[in-house]
């Protein structure tokens, strides 16, 4: 099911999959999602809610998976991966595509009022408190406490090209 509100912008850009398990996608009042954002209703039986006056960016990719929340005026910047969900991988006798996905860590909440910066990856268990900032590059796999920020890594931890 998808319910878009009357007020909220999706680009007809954007690549919005419907669900054939009955999960939901449902967009709140002024929201806006922009070209080239992927929806996947995929990976488990989650919804994907999306709070009031949120704005996805171009390049995301959201996954339904184990269930995403998105709070009111959350924004994400371009090149974000949102995914619920997890491949089991443990049986080597087995291939990983093989195994299916792996028991859920709760799915994705996001509270109100979160920046998350460009190129993050946001993984199934992540709860990110109101007020928060994930900084561009950064993977977010636990929680964030309220009003805090989570740096992406260093480029100088990656070393030179010699």
């Amino acid at each position: 099911m998808t319910d878009i509100h009357p007020t909220a912008f999706v680009s007809q850009h954007a690549d919005i999959e419907t669900s054939s398990r009955g999960t939901r996608f449902i967009v709140g009042a002024h929201s806006m999602i922009d070209s080239f954002v992927k929806v996947k209703m995929t990976g488990g039986d989650g919804d994907i809610v999306i709070g009031e006056r949120c704005y996805i960016n171009s390049g995301s990719v959201i996954y339904s998976g184990n269930g995403m929340s998105i709070g009111n005026n959350v924004l994400i910047a371009a090149n974000c991966t949102l995914a619920p969900v997890n491949h089991e991988f443990r049986d080597q006798s087995r291939t990983i595509r093989d195994q299916g996905f792996a028991k859920s860590r709760g799915g994705i909440l996001i509270e109100d009022d979160v920046w998350i910066g460009a190129n993050c990856v946001i993984l199934d268990g992540a709860i990110i408190r109101r007020g928060s900032v994930v900084g561009a590059c950064s993977l977010v796999r636990g929680e964030l406490e309220a009003y805090s920020i989570c740096r992406g890594v260093p480029a100088a931890q990656f070393g030179s090209r010699k």
